[in-house]
C-alpha cells in the first residue's frame, strides 16, 4: 500500500512535468503556421496550358490534442496532490520527549510549523547574552538580576610635595624639587549587575529545543507513514473544463 511519504517523494517530479508541459502547449500554440494547412490544385485553361504539381501544407499542431495533453499532465498533478491533502486529514502523531507525549496527534501540516519555528528559535536561544566568566556571580532577589560581590578600591588624589635638595646659604637659595604624590582620600564600593543568562542556562535552553526539534521530525516521519487513499479528482475536472 502506498505511503504518505512516497507521494510526497514523487510529488515535486509530478509538478515540474505538468508545468513544463503547460508552458510547452503555450508555446507550440503561439505559433500559427504549425496550425495552419492549406492543399490546393493548378488547372489550366486549355490543354495546352502549362500543367503545375499540387501543393499542400499538412496542419502540424490541434488545438484539440494539445488541450489533451495539457489535460493529461494536469490530470496526474490534481490527483497526487488531492492523495497528499487528503491524508494529511488524518495522517497524525504524538511528539514524544523524554517518553511523554507532550503534544497528541498532531497533524503532519502542524508538524512542519513547528519544525520552522523551533528552527527560528534555537536560532534566538543561541544569541542569548551570557554573563562575563571572569566575574563570580549571585542572583540577587530583591534585584531580580544577577551580582557580583562588592570590590573596594581606593580614591586618590594627586598632592604637591617639596624635596629640598640643597637648603639655602648667605650666597644661594634653597634648591627645590616640586613633585606629586598620590594620597588615598576614599574608597570605591563597586558592585557589577547583569540582566544576562549563565552560560549553562543558555545551554540548557539549546539542549531542550535540540530534543523537541528530533522529537518533532521522528513524529512527521511517523505521519508520513499513514497509507494513502489513492483520490483521482484530475479526470472530473478536465472532462468538465475541456468536454
Amino acid at each position: 500500500m502506498t505511503k504518505l511519504n512516497q507521494i510526497l517523494a514523487v510529488e515535486k517530479g509530478v509538478k515540474a512535468g505538468s508545468q513544463r508541459a503547460v508552458t510547452d502547449a503555450y508555446h507550440v500554440i503561439q505559433k500559427a503556421p504549425l496550425l495552419s494547412g492549406l492543399s490546393r490544385t493548378y488547372q489550366p485553361i486549355d490543354d495546352e496550358g502549362e500543367q503545375l504539381p499540387p501543393e499542400s501544407t499538412r496542419v502540424q499542431v490541434k488545438a484539440e490534442q494539445v488541450l489533451a495533453d495539457v489535460a493529461k499532465a494536469m490530470i496526474r498533478l490534481f490527483d497526487v496532490t488531492a492523495t497528499k491533502d487528503w491524508t494529511n486529514t488524518v495522517a497524525k502523531a504524538d511528539v514524544v520527549v523524554d517518553g511523554q507525549a507532550l503534544i497528541e496527534g498532531a497533524p503532519v501540516t502542524y508538524l512542519l510549523f513547528l519544525e520552522k519555528q523551533l528552527v527560528d528559535l534555537h536560532t534566538f536561544i543561541s544569541k542569548l547574552p551570557t554573563l562575563d566568566p571572569a566575574e563570580t556571580w549571585t542572583f540577587d532577589d530583591n534585584a531580580e538580576t544577577w551580582r557580583t560581590e562588592p570590590v573596594k578600591t581606593t580614591r586618590t588624589k594627586k598632592v604637591p610635595r617639596n624635596h629640598v635638595l640643597a637648603e639655602a646659604t648667605d650666597k644661594h637659595p634653597a634648591q627645590v624639587q616640586v613633585f606629586t604624590e598620590d594620597i588615598v582620600v576614599g574608597y570605591w564600593t563597586k558592585t557589577a549587575f547583569s540582566g544576562a543568562l549563565p552560560a549553562r542556562r543558555v545551554n540548557e535552553l539549546l539542549a531542550r529545543v535540540q530534543k523537541l526539534q528530533d522529537a518533532v521530525k521522528f513524529a512527521r516521519e511517523e505521519a508520513n507513514g499513514a497509507a494513502v487513499e489513492d483520490r483521482q479528482v484530475g479526470d472530473a475536472v478536465f472532462t468538465y473544463l475541456f468536454a
